[in-house]
């Protein structure tokens, strides 16, 4: 049987930020959902200072794709060499490397090297398709590494908190039917989930005056907002990250967490959010400035997020509470 061809790519762009820059942000593979739009989310599944391996999740082309990273960070060369294997496409390898020059004080050279089989099934990886990936790759990486020198003020995260006295099966319930939602929650005025797989859910919600402020819909009425979400019920987990936030962000990921201990659990909201400068006097008014969008961000965030968690405690409570009236009327 004749091997595969071997389709490889090799492309490199000039990006206005130092080479320790650019290569921090390629090796802080955790934090690419925040500043590279196609990750939804990235685990790291161990690493030994030098490799690591990752599970990362992308939305492309309107699916969530998964994939499992192999790599080997070279911090003295300002190299990543890696290894992506998809799981839809069992022995389709992605193989490549990211290698950054330094062009000057403050400018870089960045190289994107990939090389695949030319899996018949996978379109993708024929050669346009895999230059394409890389050509994009690359200009998502520019774009986000030239903020930065304003990332300290462009970068935003923080979280809500609140104390459950109730099982945790009931607060994820309440997460996971975000279905639900517009019954029970003042933000949202409608929903649409679409899960593909278990687990993985797409959903657009509808929110109104209520969320008041950059949320809204530019007439003031209602705006809808595509979100994904990778739900891990085991671990009692929720992560998500809109698609295209509304102005004044350009990203904003997060996620729903259940801490348990012995009389309880903590519900946990963390949000990591990115601003737009381009975006900040149209969303805001003339003179915006970075401050006033991460005040108001974290206002309208922090409130919506104190909704659903309220709400997530009283689902999750109530039946205790009734429980527990019950047994007390059995004693008189």
């Amino acid at each position: 049987m004749p091997s595969q061809p071997v389709r490889s790519v090799r492309r490199t762009v000039r990006v206005a930020a130092p080479a320790h820059v650019v290569y921090g942000m390629l090796a802080d593979a955790p934090r690419w959902p925040v500043l590279l739009p196609s990750y939804v989310h990235v685990e790291r599944m161990d690493f030994d200072g030098a490799g690591e391996t990752l599970l990362a999740w992308e939305f492309q082309d309107g699916r969530v794709r998964s994939s499992r990273l192999r790599r080997t960070l070279r911090p003295q060369a300002h190299r990543v060499d890696f290894e992506q294997d998809d799981p839809a496409w069992p022995g389709d390898t992605v193989a490549g490397s990211w290698s950054v020059e330094p062009d000057g004080a403050e400018r870089s050279l960045v190289t994107l090297w990939q090389q695949t089989p030319n899996a018949p099934a996978n379109a993708s990886a024929g050669p346009d398709g895999l230059d394409a990936d890389a050509a994009g790759r690359l200009a998502r990486l520019r774009e986000a590494a030239e903020r930065w020198d304003r990332l300290d003020e462009l970068l935003l995260a923080f979280e809500e908190r609140m104390r459950v006295e109730g099982p945790a099966e009931l607060v994820y319930d309440f997460l996971y039917r975000v279905e639900d939602w517009p019954e029970l929650l003042p933000h949202v005025d409608g929903s649409s989930v679409r899960e593909d797989r278990p687990g993985t859910q797409v959903v657009v919600l509808d929110t109104g005056a209520a969320g008041a402020g950059p949320a809204a819909g530019p007439d003031g009425g209602t705006a809808g907002f595509e979100t994904v979400r990778l739900c891990f019920p085991h671990a009692g987990r929720i992560v998500f990250k809109e698609t295209a936030p509304p102005a004044p962000l350009t990203a904003h990921s997060g996620e729903w967490s259940l801490v348990p201990d012995e009389s309880g659990l903590t519900v946990v909201c963390a949000h990591r959010v990115l601003l737009g400068e381009e975006s900040l006097e149209a969303a805001l008014g003339a003179g915006a400035l970075p401050v006033d969008a991460r005040r108001q961000v974290r206002e309208r965030l922090g409130r919506e997020s104190r909704q659903t968690l309220r709400l997530a405690k009283w689902h999750a409570e109530s039946p205790v509470r009734r429980l527990r009236q019950g047994r007390g009327g059995s004693r008189r």
